[in-house]
């Protein structure tokens, strides 16, 4: 079985050619406003890509993850064509601050419920879809507008892959440091698989039996429950301070925890033998130990 997903990409250069590729050449041909539609197109492109890519920045990028879809993105680019031919008809200038309107609380806008979100959002658009754009700003630090008048579908392709600059949080209007937290994340979820896959070639490795030297070890390294009785007789009553109450807090909430795990690793070792019937929960607990997790059951 094969499964196939069609998800964003990570990064701003592929996410920006995949919303570029979403148009073509017809769609510029379709407007009587060529010179504005091809460059507002793009830096509409652009507006799409930074706002998915903040999603991998966490709630620095935004505070929850909002299922913008490559449906808004084509929307607007028909809304876009619209307006610009009726501003050709009746002979008027581009409708800059209807477009942001549109873009950005009503297609985009749509999907985005935090006040803040809104006001990220609207804040890109207020820079991106300007009449600047016909003038070559800047969407991005080493990334500018190129001129419309001069390029067609084909060179905007081009253009991206040769002319964009390397990603940076900067490029997103974010501090530097900003993909620290994404990129430990990363590393986390990369090691993670790797744990998780490791040695799943044969049916071998995944039998509860791979289980049992672990089980042997962990239960020769825990030490014995402590003596709570024998410790609390030795505590006179002035001894009783805040911080010695707190040590006999921990040590009991301790011996909970070795009880439990003792408890755990024995039945799972009886149903390894055969004495007793496998559960889920041994089951899960194999997996745990061969994958060194902390079993969930271990964490509460």
């Amino acid at each position: 079985c094969v499964k196939v997903a069609d998800e964003a990409p990570t990064d701003l250069k592929s996410n920006l050619k995949r919303a570029y590729s979403k148009f073509s050449q017809e769609n510029i041909d379709a407007c009587m406003k060529g010179k504005e539609f091809k460059a507002t197109l793009f830096a509409l492109c652009f507006f799409h890509s930074l706002i998915s890519g903040r999603i991998k920045f966490g709630a620095q990028g935004w505070s929850k993850k909002y299922p913008f879809n490559d449906g808004d993105l084509t929307i607007c680019g028909t809304v876009l064509k619209n307006y610009l031919n009726n501003a050709e008809k009746l002979g008027t200038d581009v409708p800059w601050p209807d477009l942001r309107y549109i873009f950005g609380e009503i297609m985009y806008g749509g999907h985005i419920t935090d006040p803040w979100d809104r006001r990220v959002n609207n804040t890109y658009l207020a820079v991106l879809v300007t009449p600047e754009l016909l003038l070559g700003a800047n969407l991005a630090p080493g990334f500018k507008s190129p001129d419309s008048s001069k390029l067609e579908y084909i060179h905007y392709v081009k253009y991206i892959e040769e002319r964009f600059p390397p990603e940076i949080p900067q490029m997103f209007w974010l501090h530097p440091n900003a993909e620290i937290g994404f990129l430990t994340n990363q590393g986390i979820a990369t090691f993670k698989t790797i744990a998780e896959i490791s040695g799943g070639g044969g049916g071998k490795a995944n039998e509860l039996g791979e289980a049992q030297p672990i089980i042997t070890a962990y239960l020769g390294a825990l030490p014995p429950n402590l003596d709570m009785i024998e410790i609390r007789s030795r505590l006179k009553e002035e001894d009783y301070t805040p911080f010695n109450i707190v040590a006999l807090q921990e040590s009991d909430r301790m011996n909970l925890l070795l009880s439990h795990m003792r408890s755990s690793l024995l039945e799972l070792e009886l149903g390894i033998s055969g004495a007793l019937n496998v559960t889920d929960n041994m089951e899960g607990l194999a997996k745990d130990l061969q994958a060194n997790k902390v079993n969930p059951l271990w964490a509460e």
